[in-house]
């Protein structure tokens, strides 16, 4: 089910950084926001990131953060049930896959919000449905608590069960631009195409920071 995301809220503690020339230092350049809250340490400036997880894909694999190091990566939340947002974000999510089929640092990673359901043998019939490809697109189970806290802590966004709702489980519909150093570089509507290549057009110039 479709959970709105204030995006202008998160906007504001967004930081741009562009490039400069400073004597002794080396050059640095964002082109894209960094979203969530930083702080101040020396003259260093620490950035929200992803924090620790692991998780099993559709193939039984453990997948966690050492999969993602230094890898650019798209993340969401769906469940296999779903019959409102996530067949379209899904689905959506295949240009992305088109997009960057030959490209070994781009990665997709989908969790699950409804686990207990979505098994192993779930996910990879889910997968297979819209034509994943392994170790490319992964679809992720787990730790039902681990899953939603990550989803509010690290990606800000909304993950939850939710007895009120039609299908009992309220997610939200962004889709997420991950760094290589675990920032979140972008939030896009998943059930919006256009916002889709906005996404991959954004992959593409984030390919092109120094870091």
């Amino acid at each position: 089910m479709k959970l709105k995301q204030t995006l202008s809220l998160l906007l504001v503690s967004a930081a741009v950084f562009f490039s400069g020339c400073k004597p002794g230092a080396e050059q640095k350049k964002l082109v894209l926001p960094v979203f969530g809250e930083k702080k101040k340490s020396n003259t260093d400036t620490i950035y929200h990131s992803i924090g620790e997880f692991s998780f099993t894909d559709q193939f039984g694999q453990t997948i966690n953060n050492k999969t993602v190091e230094n890898k650019i990566y798209v993340a969401d939340f769906f469940f296999a049930t779903c019959q409102s947002i996530c067949p379209e974000m899904t689905t959506n999510l295949k240009d992305v896959q088109k997009a960057f089929e030959g490209d070994d640092s781009l990665l997709i990673l989908c969790h699950t919000v409804n686990p207990l359901h979505d098994t192993v043998e779930v996910l990879n019939a889910y997968s297979n449905l819209y034509g994943a490809k392994k170790n490319k697109w992964y679809f992720l189970t787990g730790n039902k608590q681990q899953i939603y806290d990550l989803a509010k802590n690290s990606y800000l966004v909304n993950a939850l069960q939710e007895d009120g709702s039609p299908e009992g489980f309220l997610h939200s519909e962004l889709l997420l631009l991950i760094d290589k150093q675990g920032r979140i570089r972008g939030m896009y509507d998943g059930t919006d195409k256009v916002q889709v290549q906005k996404l991959i057009k954004d992959i593409k110039l984030l390919k092109t920071e120094i870091n």
